[in-house]
């Protein structure tokens, strides 16, 4: 049996490749004449970076920028030649960002438009951004500033790039930004598909997890509309616009940005689908698997692209009960890897753990339906 192994991050506990070794260990306790191709995956969300570094071989580097409260920071990108790749929750991840500290109408992002000019000075001309899983709701704004846009409000101050700012701005400067913008390609490698404002937009769904109250969202909903009015009416009807915090919206604004479904994009180029025809079974998972999960993220985008006759199962830290019953989206069974009730610390210690036992416990299954 030739086994494809391609999970996603367990977030707060493991890594995409990570996740992949537990897994082929628990499968290889129960099946020692299996084979496996690890393929461990992101689709624009944390770990995206890490995971297709590491499969395509990029090497990966450091600069320094402004962190999310201001204060100096590394950020790590991935580069091949004129290629590179970097996620927005590197430098303002929700797992990064202390529960008492999170406040996304404050955080910085002008990290990124400062490493996006710092790579574009290096010769690179091709940059795929990952802006899943982040801490901010600013609509790009930081990013702007860090290329070089200025915001001003009604009475010509210069206004701080942040969240709680953009119900302010009445004007937009671009006189210092640097010509080399309009160089870049850059993809926007995103899980969801989220418009930028409204019921769905980026402050009603993705705000509360984020620590944005619940009084806040509709208040926070019109700054950014406000704000959208004045740079770019066109993202309010671009899907994935809301994405980041309205990260996207910005990118693609002031950063001539693309929307791309960043589980399609991993899957091209890690050639997903040449690697799969080899496979008996798929084996997908993730940290917490929703509904959702089912508008995109990786372990759905990878069923739908696994051809029919090839079995898929998942493997998550946990389901949640919005989901439909399986088989649903080409996925045979899903699995919770949580052996027992215990807090959220200590079952994101015991992940691998769990992984290796479950997926020792399905190995069991498939080789009693084998001897069978």
């Amino acid at each position: 049996m030739h086994i494809l192994i391609a999970p996603d991050s367990f977030k707060e506990s493991l890594s995409a490749p990570q996740a992949a070794q537990a897994l082929q260990e628990g499968f290889s306790q129960a099946l020692p004449d299996a084979t496996f191709d690890l393929l461990p995956i992101g689709d624009g969300g944390e770990g995206t970076m890490a995971a297709l570094a590491a499969a395509l071989g990029w090497a990966e580097f450091y600069h320094t920028v402004t962190g999310p409260f201001g204060q100096p920071v590394k950020m790590t990108y991935a580069r091949q030649g004129q290629q590179a790749l970097f996620e927005m929750a590197d430098l303002v991840g929700l797992a990064s960002i202390p529960q008492e500290k999170r406040n996304p109408l404050v955080i910085e992002t002008r990290g990124l438009g400062e490493l996006i000019l710092h790579l574009a000075g290096e010769g690179v001309r091709k940059m795929l951004v990952g802006v899943g899983g982040s801490a901010s709701n600013d609509g790009g704004i930081g990013l702007a500033a860090g290329l070089g846009y200025e915001f001003y409000d009604s009475d010509q101050h210069v206004l701080r790039p942040v969240g709680s700012s953009l119900g302010r701005a009445a004007r937009i400067s671009a006189q210092h930004v640097p010509a080399v913008l309009k160089e870049l390609e850059i993809e926007i490698l995103t899980d969801v598909t989220n418009p930028l404002c409204g019921p769905q937009g980026a402050a009603y769904m993705f705000g509360g997890q984020k620590g944005l109250p619940d009084l806040l969202f509709a208040q926070t909903d019109q700054a950014m509309r406000q704000f959208y009015e004045l740079a770019n009416p066109a993202v309010f009807g671009l899907a994935g616009a809301g994405a980041g915090g309205g990260m996207a919206a910005g990118l693609v604004t002031f950063a001539g940005g693309k929307i791309v479904s960043g589980i399609e994009t991993c899957l091209d180029l890690l050639d997903f689908d040449e690697r799969v025809k080899k496979a008996d079974l798929v084996v997908v998972g993730e940290g917490r698997m929703d509904r959702q999960s089912l508008a995109g993220k990786a372990p759905v985008g990878i069923a739908r692209r696994t051809p029919q006759g090839i079995p898929v199962l998942a493997v998550c830290g946990s389901l949640a009960a919005d989901l439909p019953a399986f088989p649903a989206e080409n996925i045979a069974a899903a699995f919770p890897i949580m052996a027992q009730a215990d807090s959220l610390p200590a079952v994101l210690a015991q992940a691998e753990v769990n992984l290796i036992r479950t997926a020792r416990n399905i190995g069991n299954v498939l080789k009693m339906k084998k001897s069978g």
